[in-house]
């Protein structure tokens, strides 16, 4: 069983309904008895950094995330803000991150952005994958995804960035750390690119 961490900060029927046209069970909850069954994760989210983790601390469920992601290795995907929250701070806010990989949640640097790059990213953009990575095998070497965002990971273990895509710059939107996986985009809004992603990481074994 796929669970989708309930906190309150997350759209979560299209992913839901992408799962189940992968065939895929999935169950939105913030349980900790389901969560501590699972075997996989996925943390969706959207909106505001310091919102989102206020959201998951006030949920109670942290200490569990905590004990499955990092302890027992747990596959974790996170979603837009939800891998945001994975990092260690956020230029938006002033609340620490989860902490599980060595990066910050930065602006965009509006001097190096094209007066045509527009803040927030949003619209569709070509991946770049930077290693091979388990939830981009395979893939499609034009693969494109859907973008909503105006913050962007910077990680400074550069091999945990598995893609990035150009916004002006390069900015890194894919990450994996061992069990630990996450993407700026939207899998869910991404017709058959997105789909592979997520089937990828049902996959894993």
């Amino acid at each position: 069983m796929i669970a989708i961490i309930d906190y309150g900060a997350g759209n979560v029927a299209s992913i839901r309904n992408m799962l189940k046209r992968l065939g895929q069970d999935s169950v939105l909850t913030s349980d900790p008895a389901v969560l501590g069954d699972a075997e996989k994760l996925i943390l969706p989210g959207v909106g505001h950094f310091d919102y989102g983790m206020e959201k998951l601390e006030q949920s109670g469920i942290v200490p569990l995330l905590n004990r499955r992601v990092l302890e027992e290795k747990t596959p974790i995907l996170g979603i837009c803000l939800g891998v945001q929250l994975f990092t260690r701070r956020s230029d938006e806010g002033v609340r620490p991150g989860l902490g599980w990989i060595d990066a910050e949640t930065v602006a965009f640097d509006r001097k190096r952005l094209k007066p045509t790059d527009r803040v927030p990213h949003m619209g569709w953009s070509t991946l770049q994958v930077t290693r091979p990575s388990r939830i981009f095998t395979p893939l499609d070497a034009a693969a494109r995804f859907y973008f909503v965002h105006s913050y962007h990971l910077s990680c400074r273990q550069r091999e945990d960035v598995i893609g990035q895509v150009s916004h002006g710059y390069p900015i890194d939107v894919a990450i994996e750390h061992g069990n630990i996986f996450g993407v700026q985009f939207h899998p869910e809004k991404s017709h058959r690119f997105g789909m592979e992603v997520l089937r990828n990481f049902t996959q894993l074994s």
